[in-house]
């Protein structure tokens, strides 16, 4: 995993609220995280990248902001949604082993290969190395205290604007999107669980949960209607194809269109598009994996957000609850 692609974000977290008691053999004390550390790429990046390297531009930002705020998105991330909107300060050291430590990742291990020419046969091989880093990288959290470990595992690829324009050729599933790169996803998936399930068993005092966000986002490509959401595959904020989206119109950035610079803007509504700009999510789409995720429902073990400060031995790990992920048990051949 390359470290330059690695964002770390801080935000201050409270949670409050009484706990679900949907599992007699969970703790029922809901748990206070003084704090959350986060790591990962763009889609959980609060503005790091932004104020170091690039200034976004309208209509980054603007559903909830009414500016960019560091942010690739109309509005709120995952992120913003787990911690809420709170000033920014440099916690106590005893906050470090009681905060929460989250996780988002794989994206740009497997894009970024991709875009270099790599074949999916040779970044398969690479995937290994790339979540065995990973179990180090918790190995290590682990040692300096840490305890509560919230790991997503990474989005469906293949429906990604950027992806189905790049690769136009890749076969189509049901849905449209690209089917080799989603099973790419999947196969990085099935090993990060794997792993996670391997330092669960290490670590018995720690809690740390798989949280299947590929899953969970999945189902609005196969339901958008259903879910409030159209045109999935279509990027909001992009300009050109069939796809709405192209390397040359950035999001906010300027283009020539017959003759005349235009500047790239957003769609009429993004509060019902789930696409933000052919790589990352709106803030709609993100309100709606958050809520599916935090509950557990997505979860292995079954462990809801508010709980996830409770060790996973405590805890029956049966698996992800409803039936609602499969991931683990798909045999992906290419």
């Amino acid at each position: 995993m390359d470290p330059t692609s690695t964002i770390f974000s801080f935000l201050s977290l409270l949670l409050f609220g009484s706990a679900t008691n949907f599992n007699r053999d969970l703790p029922s004390e809901s748990c206070r995280f003084p704090a959350i550390f986060n790591f990962g790429a763009s889609n959980s990046d609060t503005g790091g990248y932004a104020a170091a390297f690039i200034q976004l531009k309208s209509p980054n930002g603007d559903t909830f902001f009414g500016m960019p705020a560091g942010r690739f998105c109309d509005g709120r991330l995952i992120v913003d949604f787990t911690g809420g909107i709170y000033a920014s300060l440099m916690p106590r050291e005893e906050t470090f082993s009681k905060a929460l430590y989250t996780f988002d990742i794989g994206q740009n291990d497997l894009t970024q290969s991709l875009f270099l020419n790599m074949t999916i046969v040779q970044v398969i091989a690479a995937i290994p190395d790339i979540v065995n880093h990973f179990s180090d990288i918790i190995k290590n959290l682990y040692n300096l205290g840490a305890r509560s470990f919230w790991v997503y595992n990474t989005r469906p690829l293949g429906c990604f604007p950027k992806i189905l324009t790049s690769f136009p050729l890749a076969e189509k599933d049901s849905v449209g999107c690209a089917k080799p790169y989603n099973l790419l996803a999947q196969r990085f998936n099935v090993e990060l669980k794997n792993a996670l399930a391997r330092l669960r068993i290490e670590f018995p005092l720690a809690t740390i949960v798989y949280v299947d966000l590929y899953a969970a986002l999945y189902s609005l490509y196969t339901h958008p209607t259903k879910n409030g959401f159209e045109h999935p595959l279509v990027a909001c904020c992009g300009y050109g194809g069939k796809y709405n989206y192209s390397e040359e119109a950035i999001c906010g950035g300027k283009i020539s269109v017959n003759g005349k610079n235009i500047t790239v803007g957003s769609c009429k509504d993004p509060s019902v598009r789930v696409s933000w700009d052919g790589v990352h999510f709106t803030e709609a789409a993100n309100k709606f994996a958050f809520d599916l995720v935090s509950s557990g429902d997505f979860s292995d073990p079954p462990i809801p957000l508010k709980l996830a400060c409770h060790p996973s031995s405590r805890t029956k790990e049966t698996g992800v609850r409803s039936g609602k992920s499969q991931i683990s048990q798909i045999i992906i051949r290419f």
